[in-house]
């Protein structure tokens, strides 16, 4: 997996208690329920397509590289937000989508 922005990288070296917090509530929130790896990285890409956060999309299709996530089923959510979001968000969505797995593909193959 690629590192994480650079802009984040200096937040966590900035204030580290901070990043740590921050790391551990994400740590607490994905084990309190019943959901496995796989679901949660789907629905955290879902969340970050509708709430139009290309950062966040782009950090949740690596992350979801990582469990196994296939690019199919990524660009299911994308499409799945087409009725409830309308076109141009769920382009966009499908977009920055693709953007990661192009670079993160082209990372393999380097």
């Amino acid at each position: 997996m690629s590192k994480p922005p650079k802009r984040f990288q200096k937040f966590t070296k900035d204030y580290p208690e901070i990043a740590n917090a921050y790391e551990a509530l994400g740590n607490a929130v994905h084990q309190v329920g019943p959901l496995d790896k796989k679901t949660r990285a789907l629905v955290k890409l879902g969340i970050s397509v509708g709430g139009k956060m290309e950062g966040a999309v782009h950090s949740h299709v690596r992350k979801a590289l990582t469990v196994g996530v296939k690019p199919d089923e990524m660009r299911h959510v994308a499409l799945l937000a087409l009725p409830t979001l309308g076109l141009p968000s769920m382009m966009a969505g499908l977009s920055w989508i693709d953007e990661t797995l192009d670079e993160e593909s082209g990372k393999k193959k380097k």
